[in-house]
Order: C-alpha cells, then structure tokens, then sequence
C-alpha cells in the first residue's frame, strides 16, 4: 500500500479559510495538510491572528509558519511571468489592491503535479477551490515553496 506524504494529504481536500482574513493562514495549512482550526491555533500561538491587518499585506508571517515545521521558501518574492514558469509548489498573491496607501492581495496555492497544474483558492465563496480558470486570475508576484530533501 503507498503511503501520502503529508503534501500529496493537504492537497486530496482543500482547506477553506473560516475566516474572512483568513487566507493566508489557510493557505499554509492546505500546504501542511492542517486543517483550517489546527493551523490557526498554531498561529495563533505563534502571535499570529487572521484578524491582524499587517499579515493581510507582509510575507513573514506565512514563512515563520512554514518554516516552523521545516518548510523552506524562497527569500524574495519573484514577479509573476508566467504559468508555465512557476515553480512545481508556490504561494501566489491575487487580487492585489491598496487601502489608504497600503498594498493587499489574497493568497492561493499553485501546484504542479506529473505536469497537471492548479490553485487551490481557500476562499469560501467559491464553488470549486481547486481552480484551474487561470485567466481570471492576476498573480503580481509569488514565492516558492522549495521541496524537502
């Protein structure tokens, strides 16, 4: 019988945020295979609360959760070119607005897999969180989730 790594198990059903903030806590538990209520007790136990406006607009916080269970990410966050450019697992910003000055996306989770290709949109309005419409979706920029060795 095989085995799912914990990856494979976070994608079998995505996590939708309970939270209206909560995408990007949503976001890293979908590539933790947590669910939505284990990763925001982890948050919030890290000083992290969907509710907080500065992670609605700031990376740290979804790297301090990744890479408290080893998950290592790329420094920067790399402009969006294309589709077939980004990396096989990579947290994506859409929906990128300003409020009073300051900057604001969503997050998502794009994943390739034996070249099938996907983002898993935590947002709980939607019919279909593994999306694949990728025209209607407007990366600014991501950052890669780099694979365990």
């Amino acid at each position: 019988m095989q085995h799912l790594t914990d990856q494979e198990q976070a994608f079998m059903k995505p996590v939708i945020q309970e939270e209206a903030t909560g995408c990007g806590i949503a976001s890293v538990a979908n590539i933790l295979g947590k669910t939505y209520p284990e990763m925001k007790q982890i948050a919030n136990a890290m000083g992290i609360q969907a509710s907080d406006e500065s992670l609605w607009s700031d990376t740290r916080y979804l790297r301090r959760m990744l890479g408290a269970f080893g998950i290592e990410t790329s420094t920067e966050e790399t402009p969006f070119v294309t589709w077939q450019s980004l990396p096989d697992l990579s947290l994506l910003s859409i929906k990128h607005h300003q409020e009073n000055g300051k900057c604001f996306w969503h997050w998502v989770v794009f994943k390739r897999s034996e070249g099938i290709a996907e983002v898993i949109d935590s947002a709980s309005y939607l019919e279909e969180n593994r999306r694949t419409d990728f025209h209607n979706m407007k990366p600014k920029w991501y950052i890669e989730i780099k694979k365990e060795t």
